[in-house]
């Protein structure tokens, strides 16, 4: 991914359930925890936390698993 996604672009991105759709909801440079989850970022390898469409519920993820939802 060569662009910098900001919070309240939709997104794209795979699940074991396959390809979910939702929002950047926080941009992550910093090492942090996330309902229980340890997630090592930084400015050169930030994460998102996105939340689902279809279920509401947020996860963390990097920057490389999400694609931006481009409108038509």
């Amino acid at each position: 991914m060569s662009h910098r996604l900001k919070t309240g672009d939709r997104v794209t991105w795979n699940t074991p359930q396959g390809p979910t759709t939702g929002t950047v909801v926080r941009r992550i440079i910093r090492d942090t925890e996330l309902d229980g989850q340890n997630v090592a970022a930084s400015k050169d390898d930030p994460h998102y936390e996105v939340e689902s469409e279809k279920s509401g519920e947020h996860a963390v993820r990097s920057a490389e698993g999400l694609e931006k939802v481009h409108k038509h």
